[in-house]
């Protein structure tokens, strides 16, 4: 028997649509965004403190190249094993397991010197890839109906973590008295989203379920179409960390004032939330996603394009359709809850996705940092992502097809 016939029963079956279970599924729900808005302030927040932290810390340039540069690798190795705890533990305590190490890895990282600070952000972080990983899990199992929805939703609220912790951080520190108290202050949000977290799952039948023993064993590394998948998933992550490390220096170098720079690319992650809310529920629905991802690689395409051929003609211009075209980070979670049959396959999959992804991506702001210093300019990095981008558009028609791993 096909898993998928029995998933009905999890979230729309009217013998199990009573009250109760609404209420529960809807704080299940208030949950997932509750998590979702963790995974991104402990690593944005870091910017805008970088220079104060390495002042008291007397911290040298390569520390913090690692600081930077830890998250993602932290990303692929914890994305990696996100499947074993989940096999051991369930979904659903991988998961208050992973918002306890995060809350614990804030707090641990403010208390000492640099060891200690990488120490916690090496702790936090693989909270953080665990949650990356078991999330589209939840959203699989628990609301097979409205993965579109869901997934949009989530990734909303991860974009909107991440602005929080850049543009919230600042103030903080201005007001608590420095950068330890700024960025400690986000494990108290860790801890709220934990508590709901348990709550949540203890109080529906539609809570994260262990994965199934008897598919445990199987692999998706001789799966064509998963490594389809993370293909275009690991080349999205890479424009993107790309794009997150040096887009604003390549706007300032073409004539805009550091702040406007600052403002642009913050509007380049909010185009991000609209999106991900709309068009993520919009492809799901849909039998294929193929024509949606590569409507929104065409206006990152066209958005690169501009910067590389004139970068001071129309900056606002180029860093709208950038946005666009790094909007399909939502389609590709939404992707990877379809591609898969079963919460088991899709836990498998969203960890090869990101292990792999985020492994890949982790080149990417060192890649197009050393193109520009060979070539003395931005027009080689630029066109070095061009290429990606046109792999990317045709990865993503080809994960984008109505198939499964």
């Amino acid at each position: 028997m096909r898993v998928e016939h029995r998933e009905p029963e999890l979230d729309g079956a009217a013998a199990v649509r009573t009250p109760g279970v609404v209420a529960a599924g809807a704080l299940l729900a208030v949950a997932v965004v509750l998590t979702a808005l963790n995974l991104r302030p402990a690593i944005t927040g870091v910017g805008p403190m970088l220079a104060e932290m390495r002042t008291d810390l007397g911290a040298s340039v390569v520390w913090a190249g690692v600081l930077t540069t830890l998250p993602t690798l932290c990303f692929a190795g914890a994305g990696l094993a996100a499947p074993l705890l989940a096999r051991r533990a369930g979904v659903g305590a991988a998961i208050a397991i992973a918002l306890a190490a995060l809350g614990a890895g804030l707090v641990l990282r403010v208390l000492d010197g640099p060891v200690v600070v990488l120490g916690g952000t090496l702790v936090a972080t693989a909270g953080i890839a665990l949650i990356n990983v078991l999330i589209p899990v939840v959203i699989k199992d628990s609301f097979p109906a409205r993965i579109g929805v869901l997934t949009g939703v989530y990734t909303a609220a991860l974009q909107g973590g991440g602005a929080l912790g850049s543009a919230v951080t600042p103030r903080l520190g201005d007001a608590l008295g420095g950068w330890r108290p700024a960025l400690g202050s986000w494990a108290v949000l860790a801890v709220v989203a934990l508590l709901v977290w348990i709550f949540a799952a203890r109080g529906t039948g539609r809570a994260p379920r262990p994965a199934d023993g008897a598919a445990a064993g199987r692999s998706l590394l001789r799966n064509r179409l998963a490594w389809i998948v993370t293909g275009f998933f690991g080349l999205q992550a890479f424009y993107a960390y790309a794009a997150m490390g040096w887009f604003p220096q390549v706007l300032m170098d073409a004539g805009v004032p550091r702040d406007d720079a600052g403002l642009l690319f913050g509007l380049v992650s909010l185009i991000a939330v609209p999106i991900s809310l709309v068009v993520a529920p919009m492809a799901a629905r849909q039998r294929g996603q193929s024509g949606w991802i590569v409507g929104l690689g065409v206006f990152g395409v066209a958005g690169t394009a501009g910067l590389m051929l004139a970068p001071s003609w129309s900056p606002l211009l180029w860093s709208i359709l950038v946005g666009l075209g790094m909007s399909t980070f939502s389609l590709a979670l939404t992707v990877i809850a379809l591609r898969a049959r079963t919460g088991a396959d899709t836990a498998r999959l969203s960890g090869m996705a990101q292990g792999f992804g985020y492994l890949f991506a982790a080149l990417g702001p060192f890649l197009f940092g050393l193109l520009h210093d060979l070539a003395g300019g931005w027009a080689v990095p630029l066109g070095m992502l061009l290429g990606l981008l046109g792999v990317q558009l045709t990865f993503g028609a080809l994960a984008g097809r109505h198939r499964f791993v």
